[in-house]
């Protein structure tokens, strides 16, 4: 192809390996004039995530578990169709696709810590919450 920017990194020296994709065109729906009728614009890009060799196996895993929603027999499915250039749509698949392998392949966030409410934190907000209790019980009209 020639135009198309590369290589699509995913996290750190890890990035997508351009014979491990595969590519599908189809036309967009949506309106177009008489072009829209003959040109495949819509890209399809399918990533065999199960038979992959370019990411570690960890990150791996941890994707396959991830996008296990996504799958179809351990591969990933991208499409991108808003612009009218197949050119551009196999651009935006492509970086759709390397942010989900990145977002997926992603460490789990480290587990928080329980820390316990200072006493006076919540002796402060129990006098407020007291304090507009009375206000909104002085609006009554009992005393009228």
């Amino acid at each position: 192809m020639g135009g198309m920017p590369g290589p699509y990194v995913i996290r750190g020296s890890v990035v997508l390996p351009e014979g491990e994709l595969a590519w599908r065109f189809s036309r967009s729906s949506g309106p177009g004039g008489q072009h829209v009728n003959t040109s495949d614009s819509r890209a399809e890009l399918l990533f065999d995530l199960a038979a992959t060799k370019a990411l570690p196996e960890v990150w791996k895993a941890r994707a396959l578990e991830r996008l296990a929603p996504r799958l179809v027999d351990g591969v990933v499915t991208v499409r991108a169709s808003e612009h009218r250039s197949q050119l551009r749509n196999r651009e935006m698949a492509l970086v759709r696709l390397a942010s989900l392998l990145a977002e997926a392949t992603a460490p789990p966030p480290k587990a928080r810590r329980a820390t316990k409410i200072p006493r006076g934190i919540n002796e402060r907000r129990l006098r407020e919450k007291k304090a507009r209790a009375e206000t909104k019980r002085g609006r009554t009209g009992r005393d009228w």
